[in-house]
């Protein structure tokens, strides 16, 4: 990445594309496989095709950009690609640390830390306060996510504080909810795409993308190119959204 922005993000009134994209990038293992080789290499080939997608967002409008590295469910693999994983994870900080704070990019992750190892939440941390300043575009990662472990994890946090006897539970409704979430500073998602052909969420942003629009491509996440994302971005433009509305 090189160093082009620090100042704030596209703020065109024209502008029709989503503000907010999250990205489910599905297929690393199966591009491995088609080539021969184990599904590590797939992974190490899709976490390059996230510094193309995210150098993409400003020149589209997309100010906000979520992906999904690792879900909840992900630990049931194989104890190899957990390690190769965790070990990719803590590289891709390290080395991408210093060119996503030049490129105006802030950096979040959500999710439960947990059960990650103290030094990749250290080198999150650390990636956090480095980049907490930048505008140009809102990058999360979503880390040993999952959406219902989310919704649990805000739950017991808002009972825990109507317990304390600090909110009326009477004042409980969605707006009290979404404070508890990992995404509560958050806009909602108005578009999400997943790649490899799947026409499923797994357990992604459940709360948050209630009235987002969805793009289910064929492309494997490595092959994923700026153009198809500018592509969907610029589709997605062209759809008419109601939120359980009519048009008038």
């Amino acid at each position: 990445m090189q160093n082009r922005f620090k100042d704030d993000a596209i703020s065109d009134p024209a502008h029709t594309g989503p503000r907010h994209v999250a990205i489910i990038m599905d297929g690393n293992g199966r591009w491995a496989t088609q080539r021969g080789r184990p599904r590590l290499f797939g992974h190490h080939a899709g976490a390059r095709r996230v510094r193309e997608v995210v150098e993409t967002c400003p020149d589209i409008g997309v100010e906000y950009l979520t992906i999904f590295a690792f879900s909840t469910e992900n630990w049931k693999r194989t104890q190899v690609e957990v390690a190769g994983l965790m070990s990719l994870f803590r590289r891709y900080i390290a080395k991408e640390a210093r060119a996503l704070d030049d490129f105006g990019v802030r950096v979040r992750f959500i999710g439960d830390r947990v059960r990650l190892d103290k030094k990749l939440i250290k080198l999150m941390d650390e990636l956090e306060v480095l980049t907490s300043g930048n505008t140009r575009v809102n990058l999360t990662i979503a880390l040993n996510y999952g959406g219902r472990d989310e919704v649990a994890r805000a739950t017991k946090r808002l009972a825990l504080e109507v317990a304390a006897g600090n909110i009326d539970p009477e004042t409980v409704d969605e707006a009290a909810l979404v404070k508890f979430l990992d995404t509560q500073v958050l806009p909602d998602p108005d578009l999400v795409i997943r790649t490899s052909g799947e026409a499923r969420i797994s357990n992604f942003l459940l709360w948050q993308s209630a009235y987002a629009e969805y793009e289910f491509v064929d492309t494997l996440w490595p092959d994923f190119s700026r153009e198809e994302f500018t592509r969907l971005c610029a589709k997605y433009g062209s759809r008419e959204r109601r939120f359980g509305g009519v048009k008038t």
